[in-house]
């Protein structure tokens, strides 16, 4: 869907925009700037491959001079075979431009600062000379026969006639593209919008954009850009950036497609998974409420909300969460409606009248006014109750009884007892550790192989030795998966009566 049927997009537009984006993502190159990611080279590889799935047009894989670590990294990634194309980063350095063409890049990203401060307080060097370093650096990829995508660093606080002089040259000695970076995130979409427009007018090479998060506009800044006439954002996964971050490409790519009617080559369905393979090998979490790709993105908890979601999603959606390959959730809490009850409740197969949800409901929301964490178990136990169910009735596995034997030196086991559709069943198993053993011992009286432990979180619920355990997990078979929840003053206990719950909750789906 492209929203541009509607009041607020009814607008004159630049004519200069582009019906298609070229994405530059530099999640290998500035993202591992961000403080505290250090990637491997099997990570590196890893996150490029899953770039070029997605459909990313360039990938800057690097700064290859900068150590021996990071030249064979964009090396190997070079020699992977991606449909993306490798940029490799160079300052106006000929060990730099070296090093990215031996690493056998298809661009040379060569960039120089040309603003006052970069001027005189990083480069001590005169426009003059700045602009003939940067044309003999130009000159010296070219002659090797390798393309240049040239940055004019800190160019949103270089002087506009220079800015301009400075792309001139660049665009009169045939580079593939000028890159516009506002190094530090001063400008504002506006401002960007206009940049771009003044530019164009003297120079006829294909524009990058590379923006920074500094005031929160790096994204918007991007989007103008590209509305004025740019072709090719700097972007990267999850935002990830120096300081506050770059241009998110989730986001851009989106804001493009949707809102702007410009197409890329990325396939959007991808974006949820690359972006949690990005935040599990950065370790830089994405915050829940993080446009797109955050866990709470897609996440109804409003009984409005909930109602008209559940009627039509784009009431309370502007983007669809399976065009970018993530679920909805419809969340309990204090704002919940009888809608979402209703919902969640058809999921686990209990069906309710409207007047059985609407106290059910009531028993959520006072549940939830206490800070109690609601989950699926809760309510069902709230719905079993309400229905005048008698819960074990309907157990499909119940825990008869069970042993532990524990021995320094050697691997736990533990025996259990079950009832299982039934019959009696017997198990004994090993583990890691006593949890471990017993859920083994579960799994196999069970028999059912595909029943899979994939989330486990354990908390305290009272202070000292003998606090309560309480413990949280999320079990799957086939696809389909389940929270569930135990609280003993037993850590074993607990986490038995939650799988014994998620075992139960996922058998009946």
């Amino acid at each position: 869907m492209i929203m541009d049927q509607f009041w607020y997009d009814r607008r004159v537009e630049p004519m200069t925009k582009p019906k298609k984006i070229q994405v530059f993502d530099t999640t290998l190159r500035d993202g591992e700037q961000t403080p505290g990611v250090t990637l491997t080279v099997e990570e590196k590889k890893q996150i490029a491959k899953a770039l070029s799935s997605l459909g990313v047009d360039y990938i800057e894989a690097g700064f290859p001079v900068s150590s021996e670590g990071e030249f064979s990294a964009v090396k190997q990634i070079k020699q992977m075979g991606l449909k993306s194309e490798i940029v490799g980063l160079a300052r106006c350095v000929e060990k730099d431009m070296d090093a990215v063409m031996d690493a056998g890049c298809d661009l040379v990203h060569v960039f120089i600062g040309t603003s006052p401060m970069h001027r005189k307080y990083k480069l001590k060097m005169s426009k003059k000379q700045i602009l003939s370093r940067a044309e003999e650096c130009i000159q010296y990829v070219l002659d090797h026969g390798f393309r240049v995508h040239f940055s004019p660093e800190d160019a949103c606080r270089t002087e506009l006639p220079y800015l301009k002089e400075v792309c001139r040259m660049a665009d009169s000695m045939g580079v593939d593209h000028i890159n516009i970076p506002d190094t530090v995130g001063v400008m504002t979409p506006s401002a960007m919008g206009w940049l771009i427009s003044e530019l164009g007018e003297v120079v006829k090479t294909p524009f990058a954009v590379h923006c920074h998060n500094d005031f929160g506009m790096a994204t918007a800044n991007t989007i103008a850009a590209i509305n004025a006439g740019a072709m090719i954002p700097h972007v990267t996964v999850n935002g990830l950036g120096e300081r506050a971050g770059n241009a998110d490409l989730e986001q851009t790519v989106m804001a493009c497609k949707l809102i702007h009617g410009i197409k890329s080559n990325i396939k959007a369905k991808k974006i949820w998974e690359t972006s949690r393979l990005v935040e599990r090998l950065s370790g830089i979490k994405v915050m829940p409420n993080f446009p797109i790709v955050g866990g709470n993105a897609f996440a109804h908890e409003s009984g409005v909300h909930v109602h008209g979601v559940l009627a039509n999603a784009s009431t309370y959606e502007a983007i669809s969460p399976d065009a970018v390959g993530a679920k909805r959730k419809l969340v309990l809490g204090k704002l919940v409606g009888k809608h979402g009850v209703k919902d969640k409740l058809k999921g686990m197969g209990i069906r309710v009248t409207e007047k059985q949800a609407q106290e059910i409901t009531h028993k959520v929301k006072d549940l939830a006014d206490k800070g109690k964490k609601v989950t699926e178990e809760d309510l069902a136990a709230i719905a079993e109750d309400m229905l005048g169910k008698v819960a074990k009735k309907h157990l499909i596995v119940e825990l008869k009884d069970m042993t532990l034997h524990a021995e320094y030196g050697k691997k736990p086991s533990a025996s259990v007892s079950l009832i299982v559709r039934g019959k009696k069943k017997i198990a004994r198993q090993e583990g890691v550790g006593p949890v471990d053993a017993t859920l083994n011992a579960i799994r196999a009286g069970v028999g059912d192989k595909d029943i899979q432990l994939d989330e486990y979180h354990l908390d305290a619920i009272t202070g000292g030795s003998n606090a309560l355990a309480d413990v949280s997990i999320r079990v799957s078979k086939n696809g389909k998966s389940t929270m569930a929840r135990g609280v003993h003053e037993d850590v074993v206990m607990a986490s038995v009566i939650a799988f014994i719950n998620g075992v139960n909750r996922i058998l009946k789906k």
